[in-house]
């Protein structure tokens, strides 16, 4: 199985997850930093104090993407390094980290693909209201111009955010990651705003890149499937693809909000957030879509759950284990679920490159004599890459795939338990380890298929 010519290869990471030195070179504190230190938020109380320490050993990590022949590298600007209250001039220091970074990475052929906003929000604009204030979404854009100020001559591709629906319904009304909210009215609010947020930001950086920049916003889009052949499954489906999907895509693509998320939410909230002016902003051009899979979501109407939930207005609604195989996540394994994403957002809306941003899995790896056998994680990126291939195929717009993740890292509430890396990383002495899945994955690039 061959890939076209410059179908790009890749692998990603982000800040918070990798990077440590928390209080380093100016950097403020974000709201993972004050969730991670928060009793009972993280498994085992772990905390991104020092996590895989790449602020200080990037280099040497930048030198073990050359050796595995990595053509681009995904990583993500620490917020608070730049700006560490949310405002205001730039921190020199976290901007020459980055351009330090950005220098290494072509210095190895590397091309670099920015992503402004993995998740690590400044605490001072959470205390001024986060993403549930409009203001946050202008603070944005001010920091998007910075960044792009100093490193857009190097920078050939840029991404403004990175699963808005992660930081809104997961940060907002679940509550299971910063800022650890829940009430899903501002969830709703959260997520308007991380849209303009993002309209703002690209609108921003077209004043200051160059006009061979492309422009870019990563969606976890899901793969919603009815768990039963009834009414109530198939409006439990229409309801949570609205909430995941089309709440993103519409506005992004063609300009609007969904009707029937707005009649189905009406209760918690009149929209009123949404200004004539925004969706213009929201729906500026952008060069590519990133999409973000990991595995299916099957869902029937039932009575749901008493807590929090990260779905508002979805309380009948029930999520339902799929059969078959499952990752330490115990997310189900199903590559025809990424195959449903990449052909829906091809037929269902304008014509737009797609970019496969994060696809990979945790196992339980266990670090031998002679390395790390991760047999089940080789087979999973080759049932999904071949997925992308047969879209290809068939005509879909499909640039690229970046494997979650290089490094075994920080993965949120999970704390250090899961394991996505495609490199193994003793946390007590930071020594890097090749899984076989990282031999398998610079075989592929070298050969560019398998």
């Amino acid at each position: 199985m061959r890939f076209p010519e410059g179908f790009v290869w890749g692998a990603a990471t982000a800040a918070y997850q990798i990077e440590g030195a928390p209080d380093v070179d100016g950097r403020g504190p974000s709201i993972w930093d004050t969730f991670s230190h928060t009793p009972g938020r993280v498994v085992n109380g772990d905390t991104g104090d020092v996590a895989a320490d790449h602020y200080r050993r990037y280099r040497d990590d930048v030198a073990l993407m050359a050796e595995m022949g990595l053509p681009a590298y995904r990583f993500s600007v620490s917020w608070p390094r730049i700006q560490p209250g949310g405002k205001g001039p730039a921190n020199q220091a976290g901007l020459d980290h980055y351009a330090r970074l950005v220098d290494e990475l072509l210095a190895k052929n590397i091309t670099p693909v920015l992503t402004l906003y993995h998740w690590d929000l400044p605490q001072e604009l959470e205390d001024s209201g986060g993403w549930g204030a409009r203001d946050t979404a202008a603070r944005f854009a001010e920091y998007a111009e910075l960044v792009g100020a100093r490193l857009g001559d190097r920078v050939p591709s840029w991404t403004t955010l990175n699963e808005p629906w992660c930081a809104a319904f997961l940060g907002y009304a679940s509550g299971e990651h910063a800022p650890g909210k829940t009430d899903p009215a501002l969830s709703l609010r959260a997520a308007h705003h991380l849209l303009l947020a993002h309209g703002l930001g690209t609108q921003a950086l077209r004043g200051v890149l160059p006009s061979t920049a492309q422009l870019s916003i990563t969606l976890n889009l899901a793969a919603v499937l009815p768990a039963a052949t009834s009414p109530g499954a198939t409006n439990a489906v229409r309801r949570i693809d609205g909430l995941a999907n089309r709440l993103f895509l519409d506005p992004l693509l063609a300009g609007h909000y969904p009707v029937d998320v707005r009649q189905d939410t009406a209760r918690l909230t009149d929209w009123s957030f949404v200004l004539p002016e925004d969706l213009p902003v929201i729906s500026t051009p952008i060069d590519f879509l990133g999409i973000n899979y990991y595995s299916p979501t099957l869902v029937d109407v039932g009575p749901g759950n008493d807590g929090p939930s990260p779905w508002p207005a979805c309380e009948n609604v029930v999520f339902v284990q799929p059969p078959g195989a499952t990752t330490a996540m115990g997310w189900a394994i199903d590559a025809q679920g990424l195959r449903n994403v990449v052909h829906r957002v091809h037929e269902q809306y304008r014509p737009i490159p797609l970019m496969i941003t994060e696809n990979g899995a945790a196992f339980d790896d266990e670090l031998g004599v002679d390395g790390v056998r991760d047999d089940e994680r080789i087979a999973y990126l080759r049932d999904h890459l071949t997925v992308v291939r047969e879209a290809i195929s068939a005509g879909v717009d499909l640039r690229g795939y970046f494997v979650w993740s290089l490094l075994d890292n920080f993965e949120w509430a999970f704390g250090y338990e899961k394991r996505f890396g495609i490199v193994h990383v003793d946390y007590r002495t930071q020594k890097r380890v090749w899984k076989d899945s990282a031999h398998w994955y610079r075989q592929v690039i070298r050969t560019n298929g398998w």
